[in-house]
């Protein structure tokens, strides 16, 4: 058994506090995890290791939100994360079934973030949408939900026609290879393509009939 003789804010973060037992510092524990801790009181191996534990909790939740305040995040995204910063498994799992519960993870709706932001910025057929969903450990079903909505050859000119515009001199055969491959890229299947192409040469190149 030891006893609590102090408890002091850490200067450099005083988010964390101090935990001195018998006139010697023992530990540094998270405000909210030793906000029941009192001087005098005493406490057993058991509850310092407790206390050590919960306060590894608190220390990965923190870096998870760091981590998804940075930008919204997949639930396999922030485990892999918290696991290469060599936090063990179980703590891995109490810091995300807590940001599951306060809706700071969601798969569902990070699938709509992200269909949204590649819709807005850099617009991908849902075959690539698919790929990249998968990679970011998203449901197969939510990724279904998420990419429903898609209009794939709306998503394939706003992706192509800035750069259609500047290849336009260029002849024919080449133009068409320029801007098939950049669609093929990006994921958009054959019939797309042809028709995406075929539309852009003849927008840009009107004037010459």
């Amino acid at each position: 058994m030891g006893k609590i003789t102090a408890l002091t804010r850490q200067k450099r973060n005083p988010r964390r506090i101090n935990v001195f037992i018998d006139g010697a510092f023992a530990f540094g524990l998270a405000e909210i995890t030793a906000a029941y801790l009192r001087i005098g009181q005493t406490l057993s191996p058991g509850e310092i290791d407790k206390l050590q534990g919960a306060d590894q909790v608190e220390k990965a939740k923190e870096l998870a939100i760091r981590y998804i305040e940075y930008r919204p995040r997949s639930i396999a995204e922030t485990r892999r994360h918290l696991l290469k910063k060599e936090y063990p498994e179980p703590v891995v799992d109490q810091v995300l079934e807590r940001l599951e519960a306060v809706e700071l993870l969601n798969d569902a709706a990070f699938a709509r973030y992200w269909v949204e932001q590649r819709e807005t910025f850099r617009p991908r057929s849902k075959i690539a949408l698919q790929q990249e969903l998968r990679q970011k450990g998203i449901e197969r079903s939510l990724i279904e939900k998420a990419i429903a909505e898609v209009d794939e050859f709306a998503a394939a000119k706003q992706a192509v026609e800035p750069k259609a515009y500047r290849w336009q001199t260029l002849p024919e055969p080449e133009f068409r290879k320029k801007v098939g491959g950049f669609l093929q890229r990006r994921g958009f299947g054959y019939d797309i393509v042809r028709e995406i192409t075929e539309a852009l040469w003849q927008a840009t190149h009107s004037d010459e009939e």
